[in-house]
């Protein structure tokens, strides 16, 4: 993202967000809305392309999307000042909202809506409790730093994501399959992956970033300083994480442009409970944390962490287990064409209802007075 966004991040910069948002930021929709289209349209005029774009692999995801995804991630991981963890991790009450939201209440609404929604499309109704299995570890990050939310707080819940990823979603993935069917007389499906396959896919897509990110800040400031690096370094490499994100939906949509155009109806089909998975789980977070009294930037990355998904953990496993051309498969793909439009519409959505917080009503209070005296 922008130098802008990361100034605004502090509470003391609040109000009039989006006229001070920069013009790569400010349109950021528009962006994101022409490389879908970038992806599809060379997807559809170069029959050969998706072949080339796969052929060389990071576990089950074309390398093309995963140096996207690590050119997006690093920016971000270097903006974390990771001296000051420590203040998130000591706070039990906002980790144990987080895991309850991503790994108890997320799952658990996925199923229903898609059992709800799709009753009639099993395979796409498998693919979709996939994608409710698989928490996010990725964009979220990009989310929440648009949304002007807790940086640090951000990057250790997706760090506890990431752990929780490894050892949870093997089981997760046998009781919402199998098990909870059974007890509820409903068909079972089976999800066969490895541990390993999910480690594997954690340590290249967060572990690579992190300490790339790490090492970055942890040298720079060593070397010039605090300030010199978050008013000289940053503002250099921060736009990489955009132009990261923008390169991987054009990939990713060049890829699985074909399927997506060549059946809109059932697009459209898996598209409504995705709609209301982000909408539901975002909008219900924000009110579970506004509620417990969190600030607005905590608020906002507990928010964004609760209401975005590792798609590219989904479509790997169900590529894998399924195969490429499986109704399975199709849904994982389906996931960020509606994801990223969504998130970004509440990234606007959570700067408009800073107000209704009141960390952040006393400093837009404060700024408006001052805006009207000059």
């Amino acid at each position: 993202m922008s130098d802008t966004v990361h100034d605004l991040a502090r509470p003391a910069e609040a109000g009039h967000v989006y006229q001070r948002l920069s013009t790569l930021d400010r349109f950021l929709p528009v962006w994101i809305v022409a490389a879908m289209g970038l992806g599809l349209l060379l997807g559809r005029l170069i029959p050969s392309l998706n072949d080339a774009l796969a052929a060389v692999q990071v576990g089950s995801v074309s390398l093309p999307i995963a140096l996207g995804l690590l050119v997006m991630m690093y920016p971000v991981l270097a903006k974390v000042r990771y001296d000051e963890l420590g203040h998130v991790t000591g706070d039990r009450r906002l980790l144990l909202t987080s895991i309850a939201l991503n790994w108890v209440v997320g799952p658990a609404l996925m199923f229903t809506l898609a059992w709800l929604l799709l009753p009639d499309l099993p395979a796409y109704r498998t693919g979709l409790i996939i994608v409710g299995l698989a928490r996010c570890i990725a964009m979220v990050l990009i989310w929440n730093d648009l949304a002007c939310g807790d940086r640090e707080v951000a990057a250790i819940l997706v760090a506890l994501n990431a752990a929780f990823q490894i050892l949870a979603f093997s089981f997760l993935g046998y009781f919402y399959l199998q098990v909870l069917p059974g007890w509820l007389g409903l068909p079972k499906a089976a999800l066969q992956v490895s541990v390993w396959d999910i480690a594997r896919s954690v340590l290249v897509f967060l572990g690579i970033p992190l300490v790339a990110g790490f090492l970055t800040r942890t040298l720079g400031e060593r070397g010039k300083g605090r300030d010199w690096y978050e008013t000289h370094l940053l503002p250099r490499i921060a736009p990489a994480a955009l132009y990261g994100l923008l390169f991987t939906i054009v990939i990713l949509f060049a890829l699985q442009g074909g399927t997506i155009t060549s059946r809109p109806l059932d697009v459209a089909r898996i598209a409504l409970p995705l709609l209301a998975y982000f909408a539901l789980m975002w909008g219900g977070s924000m009110l579970l944390t506004r509620t417990l009294r969190f600030g607005y930037q905590r608020a906002t990355a507990v928010s964004f962490t609760a209401a975005g998904n590792n798609f590219e953990l989904a479509i790997a496993v169900a590529i894998a287990v399924f195969g490429v051309a499986s109704g399975q498969a199709l849904a994982g793909v389906v996931g960020p064409l509606i994801e990223v439009p969504a998130l970004v519409a509440l990234v606007y959505v959570g700067l408009w209802a800073r107000r209704f917080f009141p960390d952040q009503r006393d400093a837009l209070a404060a700024e408006n007075t001052a805006q009207g005296l000059r």
